[in-house]
């Protein structure tokens, strides 16, 4: 059987219609190379997405490789249940002293999982401390957090999650800082809207609620929601009013896709807990982590007839490869001066960007660090059939993949995310490709009115 065959009837893939899938023509990749995926036919495709944005290095063997296997070679995986190993060690180590104010590490597979840890943390927290009524979290609205039931209730949006909802648990929203006119009066006026509503919320319910949970620094699954100058820092603030735990999600905004190595400092806010993972192998590995302080670890701590110990662990917690891995791409960070290579591609970004606003059907363009968002539109309308062409989704994938490009939009929103070391040429192509297929759309749209 081909590989292609053996896909299309054994593979289910994740958020795919799969009768449209198997009427597609399908790439299977077998093997990458710099920022280029490769199927089985030869052809490249540049990772527009990074990987479903957790890419950092590109495709090619590299230093966070070369660590992994010889983890491998060594011994890959040893239990931290009773047992401990090199590798986390080594890295909670030093990502303490990167992530500044967090002080234990909690090890997990992947970031909804860290998102789970954090709620399972926040809640048995203040029940060691004698306060049983805080049993109720507060999220954003327009939120992602994972697929996991608590990693949902948290960030439910209900064309993914409708049909889990029996599953969720009650979680309060405060709304989210919707910047659709950038004057800098309506950031303003936005910004202490939200700041007046979250309290509201804050007041009523803080009794019984245990933390407020936000992504930090932008949503992205959520419509690619650039936070507003202080908005965060002052969500901060009102948590520490109200006596609540600030749980924030760096898994997709940390390691520099904002710009920032760790976006809550850049934000001058102060987290109780914060979660990490995709880009923290480089995306190599599934790893995440849960970070937190000595106020939340100490709670935990008593006599084990007390029972205060934290009743969660993985199989693969703390495994030896990826924590290898991830040690080993924050030294290559450091020793490649990442962070100020992003700055400069996002200067190259802001630049380009100005060239989709002269297009009609692009609506609000918004940008930090290696993240832009643009939406699709017309008449004020989002655009989300193309005559002809099919829904916008699977056009924009189809027409890219010819132009040997990979890029997943969400629905009428164009997502640029580009692996974080990208070269200048290929964040280049990237973008010129995205022009492209929006010049392209709008010809549709406008040919057929």
């Amino acid at each position: 059987m081909r590989i292609h065959d053996a896909d299309k009837e054994f593979v289910w893939h994740p958020y795919t219609q799969m009768r449209d899938w198997n009427s597609t023509d399908n790439k299977v990749i077998v093997r990458g190379k710099g920022f280029y995926l490769i199927d089985t036919e030869g052809n490249k495709y540049l990772d527009g997405n990074a990987s479903m944005w957790c890419n950092v290095w590109g495709h090619s063997t590299n230093k966070v490789i070369g660590t992994m296997v010889r983890q491998l070679r060594t011994i890959p995986h040893s239990t931290l249940f009773g047992l401990s190993n090199a590798p986390s060690a080594k890295f909670a180590e030093k990502f303490v002293k990167v992530a500044k104010g967090m002080q234990k590490i909690f090890y997990s597979d992947n970031g909804s999982t860290a998102v789970e840890v954090a709620m399972k943390m926040a809640l048995h927290y203040w029940i060691n401390k004698g306060n049983s009524e805080k049993k109720r979290f507060i999220s954003l609205e327009h939120g992602y957090h994972g697929d996991t039931v608590g990693a949902m209730s948290l960030g439910y949006i209900a064309k993914y999650f409708r049909a889990y909802k029996p599953l969720l648990t009650r979680v309060y929203k405060a709304p989210s800082p919707y910047v659709s006119d950038t004057s800098s009066k309506a950031e303003k006026d936005l910004v202490e809207d939200c700041i007046e509503q979250t309290e509201s919320i804050l007041k009523k319910y803080s009794s019984e609620c245990s933390a407020f949970v936000m992504e930090s620094g932008a949503q992205i699954a959520g419509g690619v929601i650039i936070y507003p100058s202080d908005y965060q820092m002052k969500i901060s603030k009102l948590c520490k009013k109200y006596d609540v735990l600030l749980i924030l999600d760096e898994i997709a905004t940390g390691f520099g896709r904002l710009g920032n190595m760790v976006e809550y400092l850049a934000q001058g806010s102060r987290p109780d807990i914060v979660c990490f993972g995709k880009a923290l192998t480089a995306g190599y590995f599934p790893l995440a982590i849960t970070a937190t302080t000595n106020k939340i670890f100490d709670a935990f701590l008593g006599c084990y007839s007390e029972n205060k110990q934290f009743y969660h662990g993985h199989t693969f917690t703390g495994n030896a490869i990826g924590c290898a891995g991830a040690l080993a791409n924050l030294e290559l960070y450091e020793k490649t001066n990442l962070i100020t290579k992003i700055k400069r591609n996002s200067e190259y970004l802001a630049k380009r960007l100005k060239q989709f606003k002269d297009l009609s059907i692009v609506k609000n363009i918004r940008h930090k660090g290696l993240l832009a968002g643009l939406d699709l539109s017309w008449k004020g309308k989002p655009i989300k059939i193309i005559k002809d062409k099919g829904i916008i989704n699977y056009y924009i994938a189809q027409e890219s993949l010819k132009e040997g490009v990979f890029i997943r939009p969400l629905g009428n929103t164009m997502v640029i995310i580009p692996p974080l070391a990208i070269n200048r040429y290929e964040l280049e192509k990237l973008l010129d490709v995205q022009f492209s297929i929006v010049k392209k759309i709008q010809g549709n749209i406008s040919s057929s009115f």
